[in-house]
């Protein structure tokens, strides 16, 4: 290819693989004790060595409806089939008990012979009230539900910022230790992931330092809640259920619902607000940076500053949504007319419908009451539903994030945008960036100013290809 030349590609070229960077170090000394045999320093706590958070996968029934939903996983079942995160187990008390209530109607309607039917514009002005009242409920309820999403969202765009403060933009001391320096910064990254870990604790009432994503990310910091651990109760405040209140739970019902602040108030020592602990060790962290000159430019301890505001942003607007339920006496209300709709149902239809009145009010209370239960089901985005937000993966996504950044090799940008496999002018021209610098000024301005008009062409010439080859394959 001469120089300047666009450059048009017969086919489509297959890039290189670059060769895998070394994973594995030499094993250790003798000195060195084994990652398997490592224990964690959190008093009191009582888990496993730490390992990833993954999800777990099991052939359990009971694992199948449990939660949150795994975002990773895909089904090809049709939606209306699926039963992972259906309403449909909770609603399986309410339909029977309906079915029967209705069978009653009917039977005596039908045997009995009593005129027990009502004229049906009760359901004209009762229906128009339902459904107001349903919209409002589902529509209130996903309000918190994506409100919360927003919160994590900015919660992880701020984790990505700080990253890339501590890692990239915090300059190397002289005359200190390299090795001090990473893990100090290693460490700083941490607590971020720690942050985001321990607010999802907190969303879900889980005061202690004892759970195995977190206990090795904070076991080193002197916090309330690392004290309190010593004092968590064995099964963490929560006894295991007996069958019947786990098959009450799983069916939706009031009596088999645990208090979520169980170990709130069992709690023997003050619990604290770990979050907040955790911002007070970051914003800590920044000072030192800044104080010691490893953030020289003003933008960036702005930067700085503002991304840790915004982590205490997330977490008070989380606990905004958490705690700002819908008022009570709305809940009590549309539980009421939304009951008394359903109830009278069989009387309306009884005298049109006889005997099919059964399933008719079966099939319409599975609507009209799935609407209901799928507002109290996303209320509080932040459970352990299936319908809850996948808090889990969330703080996956920033512990990946953290290390993804730390991996980028502290080099400067001369590094790769003048390294052999760069190519800048694709694709007019498919000369590396070293290359370029052993032309001419006056051949590389021109073929800058040319490459709109021959990018152009090239990408005319590539779709008609490829439309010729799509035509040549149909024929």
């Amino acid at each position: 290819m001469s120089d300047g030349d666009a450059y048009v590609p017969t086919e489509v070229t297959a890039v290189d693989q670059q060769q895998q960077a070394q994973h594995e170090k030499n094993r250790a000394t003798s000195t060195e004790i084994p990652l398997e045999e490592q224990q964690t320093n959190v008093p009191g706590s009582r888990m496993a060595p730490s390992i990833p958070l993954n999800r777990r996968h099991t052939l359990n029934l009971e694992d199948y409806f449990a939660g949150p939903r795994n975002m990773d996983k895909h089904s090809k079942w049709p939606l209306f089939m699926q039963m992972h995160g259906s309403i449909l187990p909770k609603m399986i008390v309410p339909l029977i008990w309906m079915s029967a209530w209705s069978a009653c109607v009917t039977c005596i309607y039908e045997v009995a012979k009593k005129n027990i039917a009502v004229n049906s514009i009760l359901l004209t002005v009762l229906g128009f009230v339902v459904s107001t009242g349903l919209s409002f409920r589902g529509s209130t309820a996903y309000e918190r539900y994506a409100e919360g999403r927003r919160f994590f969202a900015a919660l992880v765009t701020s984790s990505q910022a700080l990253g890339r403060i501590f890692w990239i933009h915090a300059k190397v001391l002289p005359n200190v230790d390299i090795r001090k320096q990473m893990l100090y910064k290693i460490s700083a990254m941490n607590l971020v992931v720690a942050y985001a870990i321990a607010l999802k604790h907190s969303l879900r009432f889980e005061p202690y330092t004892a759970y195995q994503d977190i206990e090795h990310l904070v076991g080193h910091l002197d916090t309330f809640a690392k004290s309190a651990t010593s004092t968590m109760p064995l099964n963490g405040g929560v006894g295991k259920k007996n069958f019947f209140k786990s098959i009450g739970d799983y069916l939706g019902l009031s009596f088999a619902a645990s208090n979520p602040r169980k170990q709130l108030k069992k709690a023997e020592k003050p619990l604290g607000n770990l979050p907040l602990e955790i911002l007070n060790h970051l914003a800590v962290t920044i000072d030192d940076l800044v104080s010691r000159g490893q953030l020289p430019v003003p933008m960036q301890q702005t930067l700085a500053y503002n991304n840790l505001a915004a982590l205490n942003d997330a977490f008070t607007g989380c606990q905004r949504v958490l705690n700002t339920p819908l008022p009570i006496a709305y809940g009590i209300l549309f539980q009421q007319i939304t009951w008394l709709y359903v109830v009278l149902l069989p009387f309306q239809m009884v005298a049109v419908l006889h005997w099919i009145t059964i399933p008719a009010t079966t099939v319409a209370s599975y609507i009209i009451l799935g609407l209901l239960f799928i507002g109290q089901e996303i209320e509080n985005p932040f459970g352990h539903d299936v319908n809850d937000l996948p808090l889990d993966s969330y703080c996956e996504q920033i512990a990946l994030d953290m290390d993804i950044i730390a991996s980028h090799a502290n080099y400067k940008p001369e590094d790769f945008f003048f390294s052999s496999e760069n190519v800048p002018l694709w694709p007019v021209s498919g000369a590396a960036a070293d290359t370029w610098l052993q032309r001419s000024e006056s051949k590389l301005a021109e073929t800058i100013r040319t490459k709109p008009n021959k990018t152009f062409e090239w990408r005319r010439w590539r779709g008609e290809k490829l439309g010729d080859e799509e035509s040549a394959k149909n024929d």
